[in-house]
C-alpha cells in the first residue's frame, strides 16, 4: 500500500485527514500530515518531513499532497520527491485526497492519475447538475 503524506499550510491537511477519517468512517493506515505555519523555514523541516514520510512508508512509496505549488509546503515537498518512489501532487482537495485513498493499492503510476483527476473532478458547478 502507498502511503499518502499531506504537506500543507497550517491546519489545512490536518482537517482534510479529519474528514477523509468523517467521510470513510475510519482512520485510513499510512496517512499522515506536516502543516506549516507562517513562521517556519521549509529548509528547517525537512528531517521532520522525512521522518513522517519514513513513517507511511510500508515499501511501496509515498504520495506526497500539498496545497499551493509554489508556496512554501510545496518547496518542502519538491526536496522529498524520489521518482517512482516518492511522488507528489499539487491542488491538494478532499476530492483528491479520497480518490487517492480509494487507489493506493493499484500502483504508483495509476495513483497519480486517479488522485489528480479525482482532484479536477471534485470541482463542479452546482447549477449545472
Amino acid at each position: 500500500m502507498i502511503g499518502i503524506l499531506l504537506i500543507t499550510h497550517g491546519s489545512y491537511g490536518e482537517a482534510l485527514v479529519q474528514n477523509a477519517c468523517h467521510v470513510l468512517n475510519k482512520r485510513p493506515p499510512l496517512l499522515n500530515q506536516l502543516g506549516l505555519s507562517a513562521q517556519d523555514d521549509p529548509l528547517d523541516l525537512i528531517p521532520l518531513a522525512r521522518d513522517l514520510r519514513r513513517l507511511v512508508d510500508a515499501g511501496d512509496g509515498v504520495l506526497l499532497l500539498t496545497d499551493i505549488f509554489g508556496a512554501s509546503p510545496a518547496n518542502l515537498a519538491l526536496k522529498l520527491l524520489e521518482p517512482g518512489r516518492t511522488e507528489g501532487l499539487a491542488g491538494v482537495n478532499l476530492p483528491m485526497l479520497l480518490r487517492a485513498l480509494t487507489y493506493r493499492d493499484k500502483g504508483m503510476e495509476t495513483l497519480l492519475i486517479r488522485a489528480r483527476d479525482g482532484g479536477r473532478d471534485g470541482v463542479l458547478n452546482l447549477l449545472d447538475h
